[in-house]
């Protein structure tokens, strides 16, 4: 997704907060090592991320697909000094790379992975949230959504990642086997009209969408 020139998307990161060099290094490796790193966060959205983050000030948030952990790493920064972070994932392969750099931050001992599916997950840990970030499997997302509702604090925001989807959610002749744009579109339609939340819709990359439990 473009939505601005190649030069004012370059000046609207260099005028953004610089990224941490822990998260260069992560981005490195990512990117070195790991299958479609396209799906980091990346420096822009990981700023816009923290911002957030730090602006609610959580002391639960709860991340449903964690990848390497750039965007968890950015959440973390807003938490609360005695808060904690839940990410889950189901690749097994890259637990321990999320958990290295986890480790080299000043946040390791607040971060506890999950290995699985988070359908199945969420229910076990008991708790409830002032920060959501989904950005896992794209069919899901409804399903999480009415998963996480009533385990979000009064108050608290989902964001949801990848909502406009290359632009692909204005295309209702999408090809039998596009799973991930039909399901995205009735996303996006929930959050709308779900008045449980608040929502907006940032054009922000490939989509973020913000909702506000009232």
């Amino acid at each position: 997704m473009h939505f601005l020139s190649e030069d004012l998307d370059t000046y609207v990161v260099n005028h953004s907060e610089n990224e941490p060099e822990l998260l260069q290094q992560l981005t490195r490796e990512t990117y070195q090592k790991i299958l479609q790193p396209r799906m980091l966060s990346g420096h822009y959205q990981g700023r816009v991320l923290s911002m957030i983050s730090k602006l609610i000030n959580p002391k639960t948030i709860l991340e449903i697909g964690t990848y390497t952990g750039y965007s968890a790493l950015c959440l973390a920064e807003g938490m609360q000094k005695e808060g904690e972070l839940h990410t889950i994932d189901i690749n097994e392969e890259l637990v321990d790379f999320q958990r290295k750099y986890f480790d080299k931050s000043e946040f390791g001992k607040q971060i506890h992975q999950h290995l699985g599916n988070a359908l199945d997950i969420i229910p076990t840990l008991n708790k409830t949230y002032d920060l959501v970030f989904i950005d896992a499997d794209k069919e899901n997302y409804s399903a999480y959504f009415e998963l996480i509702i009533e385990r979000l604090n009064p108050g608290g925001i989902i964001l949801s990642d990848n909502v406009l989807w290359s632009g692909k959610i204005l295309d209702t002749s999408f090809k039998k086997d596009d799973t991930s744009t039909p399901a995205l579109i009735a996303y996006n339609t929930l959050l709308k009209n779900d008045l449980r939340v608040e929502t907006v819709l940032l054009p922000i990359r490939d989509g973020l969408t913000i909702s506000r439990k009232k």
